[in-house]
């Protein structure tokens, strides 16, 4: 309908106050923002008198329509207002996200004598929960009590609501309690706040009480009850949900679809997700797909979660800051440089290289795969870093054994006016413990909780474990365990046993190996370091009686391998292993560097052979390790413009660090190895770790 002249108002039968507040209300309804505009400004060119009554429904067709400005002149202007108007007001602030003007607005009407309806009530309790004013809020619960409104509804769902969104459960379950006639939002908005802020078991239990009490089901209360399946990889209750949601034919939903597949991605269940997924691709968006790609990275299936990439940008569905954080995640894990390079150029392309958590994972995607320069490049592009980013570089320094650039960057978070938090200091003592800090280290530990309040944990007492014992001091370390207000864990018994067989102390090894033992029974590092602290000292017999031990108990060595990426193609190396199809070459071109490294001054260090055989025989072990065959590879099949980098399940042995030393002085060439501890960058004959690590 359009209303174009003044004088149309007795044509088309507008007698009354009462007529004209029918037709804007239904403006209002319909959101016909032009036509309210000029209804309005007839009433204004035909002297219409605009009394509170009509101002009242002009005021809630602005607010509907999303212009707050005409409602705010409007009601600035009028003479008299009621409760009606300022209700208008703070529901229209509140309902177009203006949250605090609504609850200054509700302030004002309060001030002006009005006593809140519960619809006011309601929209001010809105915008508490939507602003995270949790103490404002309880302020106005004691003023809903007050005014009587304890058992409306409206009220109480919004009150459950809010104290579940700012995280205060107990609350929300008292209100919740307190209400006799419970509907389904009042229970949805229980399950929601407990499925968001936990216990997880509690909404699963409400979902329960929810069905008993023959309380209508929607799509809401079961997504919500999903994603708490999915926190508590709770498979076979989300499995009762789908055959739920199934029986009411929510199936073909977007949001159902996106929840059910978060579920299954979430608790592993890959195949159930993937055929939720492969329904109906109308029914796919950004979320779905990224839920599944997340699933994929879970579970180290980075093949398929880069499938299921390809797939979405083929149907048209643009890549979120969720989709490329999972995905270079994986790059990150499995040091695939190459797919991590592609998805850095995707992530240029839709423009969210300055996104906060992608810049994160991008510096500790080139960090875990060995590019230090490229990984500080992309910290140094971060405009206002997170504490994510930050953490996330001082890691990556960690990995390289660059302690000093560690506490550096430490200092600049600082002066930035970020905090540091439990992962920051993990990786701050694991940078002073590869580089060698012991007083740094020990200083940072101390500060953590006194000067930053962040309580050490187990990781960061086993940190300090393998700060002494690298250093050699294993009486300190000892001590430091016999004063720790709990037993290491693993980490720090296998980090304590590695020390005592690097500076050769066999009788503190022996007890390290006792205790990691007892932790992790089918663990073989631990007898395999005490053989190798015992075949140091050659005594064969006790070596003999270990292997014994670990046939006996059935636990077996884990194999040393190293690999290296050429193309989009990753070759795996095991010790004296025949099994490439370009091995001759291969062993020819190491055979070839082994005679010029010792013509240059290589010496093999056969000691680090814990075999009871010839030298000999050593020698040629040594020379056939995984790390030396991926090296010799990597020569004769990257180009010399590339670097190349090698990664090693194992801790390199002293011998191999040094016949690559060797190595990269002949060649000319930068070496990057990564041991499952740091990494090493060799290059003129010298390694980054400086020999200690």
């Amino acid at each position: 309908m359009k209303f174009q002249k003044p004088c149309t108002f007795a044509k088309l039968g507008l007698k009354d106050s009462k007529s004209l507040a029918k037709i804007i209300r239904n403006l209002a309804q319909t959101r016909q923002l032009l036509q309210g505009k000029q209804l309005h400004s007839q009433l204004i060119s035909s002297g219409y008198p605009l009394c509170t009554f009509l101002t009242n429904h002009l005021l809630n067709m602005y607010s509907k329509c999303g212009q707050l400005d005409y409602s705010v002149k409007l009601f600035d202007k009028m003479s008299q207002r009621n409760l009606v108007s300022w209700t208008a007001m703070v529901t229209g602030f509140s309902q177009n996200l203006h949250y605090f003007e609504a609850i200054s607005t509700f302030c004002e009407m309060r001030i002006a004598g009005e006593n809140p309806t519960q619809f006011a009530f309601s929209s001010v309790i809105k915008a508490c929960a939507s602003a995270g004013l949790v103490e404002f809020g309880e302020q106005i619960h004691c003023l809903a009590l007050k005014f009587g409104f304890g058992s409306d509804i409206f009220v109480v769902s919004n009150l459950v609501d809010m104290y579940s969104k700012c995280g205060v459960m107990v609350n929300a379950h008292n209100v919740f309690q307190e209400m006799e006639c419970k509907d389904e939002v009042l229970w949805t908005a229980l399950i929601d706040g407990y499925a968001k802020n936990g216990p997880f078991e509690d909404a699963l239990s409400a979902y329960k009480n929810m069905v008993k009490e023959g309380i209508g089901i929607d799509k809401f209360v079961l997504c919500s009850t999903l994603s708490a399946c999915a926190a508590l990889k709770a498979l076979n209750f989300g499995k009762c949900l789908h055959s739920v949601m199934v029986k009411k034919g929510f199936e073909l939903e977007i949001s159902v679809g996106n929840a059910l597949n978060d579920m299954y991605s979430k608790v592993g269940d890959m195949e159930s997700a993937s055929n939720v997924f492969g329904i109906d691709s109308d029914c796919r968006n950004i979320v779905s797909c990224s839920s599944l790609i997340d699933g994929y990275v879970e579970m180290d299936r980075m093949e398929d979660a880069l499938s299921v990439y390809v797939r979405l940008r083929r149907q048209g569905i643009e890549p979120n800051e969720f989709t490329f954080s999972s995905l270079i995640k994986a790059c990150s894990s499995q040091a695939a440089l190459e797919q991590g390079t592609q998805l850095h150029a995707e992530v240029i392309k839709f423009n969210f290289d300055s996104n906060p958590f992608v810049s994160s994972v991008l510096v500790d995607m080139y960090g875990k795969c060995g590019l230090l320069d490229d990984s500080i490049r992309v910290f140094d592009e971060i405009e206002n870093a997170t504490e994510f980013a930050w953490n996330s570089m001082l890691s990556v320094f960690a990995q390289h054994g660059l302690g000093k650039d560690a506490i550096q960057l430490f200092n600049r978070m600082k002066n930035e006016g970020v905090e540091p938090n439990a992962i920051t200091f993990v990786s701050l003592l694991r940078g002073c413990s590869h580089s060698g800090l012991v007083e740094d280290g020990l200083s940072f530990f101390k500060a953590m909780e006194k000067t930053f309040g962040v309580m050490p944990r187990e990781e960061h007492y086993s940190c300090v474990i393998d700060l002494l014992g690298r250093a050699g001091q294993l009486k300190e370390a000892e001590d430091f365990i016999n004063k720790m207000p709990f037993e290491p864990n693993a980490f720090g018994w296998c980090s304590f046993l590695g020390a005592c067989k690097i500076h050769g102390d066999k009788e503190r090894g022996k007890l390290a190996a006792e205790k990691l033992m007892q932790l992790e029974p089918e663990n073989s590092g631990a007898p395999v370091l005490l053989s190798n602290i015992y075949a140091k000292e050659q005594q064969w017999e006790d070596v003999r009686t270990l292997r014994k031990m670990m046939q006996d108990f059935n636990v077996k060595k884990l194999p040393g391998y190293s690999w290296v990426d050429v193309g989009n193609k990753t070759h795996i190396f095991g010790v004296e292993d025949w099994s490439h199809p370009q091995m001759k070459a291969i062993y020819d071109k190491l055979d070839a560097l082994s005679g010029q490294i010792k013509a240059a001054g290589y010496v093999p260090s056969t000691d680090s052979i814990p075999l009871d055989v010839d030298v000999s025989v050593k020698e040629k072990i040594l020379q056939h390790h995984s790390e030396r065959l991926a090296i010799a590879f990597a020569l004769i099949s990257i180009p010399s413009g590339k670097p190349i980098i090698v990664k090693k399940n194992l801790r390199v042995c002293s011998d191999c660090h040094s016949a690559i030393k060797y190595i990269s002085k002949l060649i000319g060439r930068k070496i990057i190895v990564r041991d499952n501890s740091r990494f090493h960058h060799f290059s003129n004959g010298l390694c980054s770790c400086g020999d200690f690590w």
